[in-house]
């Protein structure tokens, strides 16, 4: 709810801030009351209907105390983001909380927030940078690749009379026993495996190579320690095989037949000529993006940025928090995807330490071009970003809905994130456009020259020492 704190910001050494936070007594109240009515529904008083009892009862028999402390603990995850959005803050890293005393009745709750800010940017020259860029290069062997992946993708199964060897499929019917006893998930009936392909667990594949239809075979492998099903992981197991088919794959020909199946094209050549056309876009696409962030990179280089260490190590931390969600979302458990690398988590923050200064670097120089040259972000272009973004997330955007959605951001102050995502955007456009590319071996020539100013750089380097 909008308007239910208020906050004051203190500066703090190696670009951290302290915010102080104050949630008005009403607001405190009201939540005091939710978290009561909360708890009334699962407790169970002589009197009332479970379900059914009321707060101010709750109150007398829990505790006012008690039922504060879970309305403070339910609500302070809202009033922690109302307060970075009530002060601008672009923070970095996890934050420290600290919460005092629980309020009397009638006083409000005070509580602070102490976290890492993007640093901010003295800006050197940034317009009319020369910056290497490198043209597009589609190699014939990337083509023929592709015909190959597409031919693979046509190609058919037929069953021979022969001994199986790799790459070859077979059908088979399996049951796998621990101790001679059967496990859950050890059996199967006709599958089709590809010998090679690395589908199973590793020594199955090679124990079928020269088996034949109508062959049984025991399979002897043990599962690696690291095995997603912990009750079978690291543990010797048998597989008991019968071969049913063995199966060849046969291509098809590489000839205009095939290019007319694979995309409908009056010939080969047509096809090479088309593939090789979208490997050369696809291959463009990545060269802007290389081009555009070697701009921005550019800028930071002529820029002034403090960045202590421990803020590049949050915002290493911070990536890796957004890296662990994201394999959540592909329904990766992050701590089994540390046990298969076989890596734990401070190890790979620390590795992203130089991408996390990289990131910190381009944040802060792009921020200040927006204020230096004055790049503001207007309601139409705000509105366009939040329809492109509703687009992309569901088939069709009521559009009287999404201005509500949008008027109602402006009003609680939740728009600053998005109209901030595009004033980069639009920064990072200002660079690109007036930047020069030029080859990249005469861009790598330059950067090894010998100038003054690298000179007088490099003394001042050897001069500096930590907290100097």
């Amino acid at each position: 709810m909008p308007g239910t704190v208020t906050t004051t910001t203190t500066e703090l050494p190696d670009s951290r801030v302290r915010v102080d936070v104050e949630v008005a007594p009403e607001v405190v109240e009201a939540e005091l009351k939710n978290a009561a009515q909360a708890l009334g529904r699962d407790l169970k008083i002589a009197g009332f209907r479970k379900g059914h009892v009321p707060p101010q009862v709750v109150l007398q028999r829990v505790g006012r105390e008690a039922v504060l402390d879970e309305a403070v603990r339910r609500a302070l995850p809202g009033w922690y983001e109302e307060a970075l959005t009530e002060a601008h803050l672009n923070t970095v890293g996890d934050p420290r909380l600290n919460i005092g005393d629980l309020p009397e009745q009638g006083t409000p709750l005070s509580f602070s927030i102490e976290v890492g800010i993007r640093p901010p940017a003295k800006l050197g020259n940034y317009k009319g940078l020369e910056v290497g860029r490198r043209e597009p290069e589609v190699d014939k062997q990337q083509v023929e690749e592709e015909i190959e992946r597409q031919r693979d993708s046509l190609a058919s199964l037929e069953t021979v009379e022969r001994a199986a060897q790799n790459g070859d499929f077979v059908v088979i019917d399996f049951v796998g026993k621990i101790d001679d006893e059967p496990f859950e998930g050890g059996e199967g009936r006709g599958f089709l495996l590809e010998l090679g392909s690395g589908r199973f667990i590793p020594g199955f594949e090679e124990q079928l190579a020269g088996a034949s239809a109508g062959d049984e075979r025991a399979v002897e492998l043990a599962f690696p320690e690291d095995y997603g099903a912990e009750e079978v992981a690291g543990k010797d197991a048998v597989f008991d095989v019968t071969v049913k088919e063995v199966k060849e794959k046969r291509l098809p020909e590489l000839d205009d037949d095939f290019a007319a199946e694979a995309g409908g094209f009056d010939s080969l050549d047509e096809m090479r000529e088309d593939i090789e056309s979208k490997l050369k876009q696809a291959e463009e696409r990545q060269i802007e993006q290389e081009f555009r962030q070697a701009v921005v990179d550019a800028a930071a280089a002529n820029a002034k940025i403090d960045l202590p260490k421990e803020l590049v190590h949050a915002k290493a931390h911070e990536m890796w928090h957004e890296t662990a969600h994201r394999l959540q979302h592909q329904g990766v458990d992050p701590a089994q995807y540390l046990r298969l690398v076989g890596r734990e988590e401070e190890d790979l923050v620390v590795e992203a330490e130089p991408e996390a200064e990289a990131a910190l670097k381009r944040e802060a120089v792009l921020a200040a071009v927006v204020e230096d040259a004055g790049i503001e972000v207007s309601d139409d272009e705000a509105f366009e970003a939040l329809r492109e973004v509703a687009e992309r997330s569901q088939q069709q955007v009521d559009e009287d809905a999404l201005r509500r959605s949008f008027e109602r951001a402006k009003e609680e102050g939740r728009d600053d994130v998005l109209r901030e995502d595009i004033a980069l955007r639009k920064a990072i456009d200002l660079l690109v456009e007036s930047a020069k590319a030029i080859p990249v071996d005469q861009a790598e020539a330059r950067d090894k020259l010998w100038t003054p100013e690298k000179e007088a750089e490099e003394k001042s380097s050897k001069l500096w020492t930590p907290g100097s």
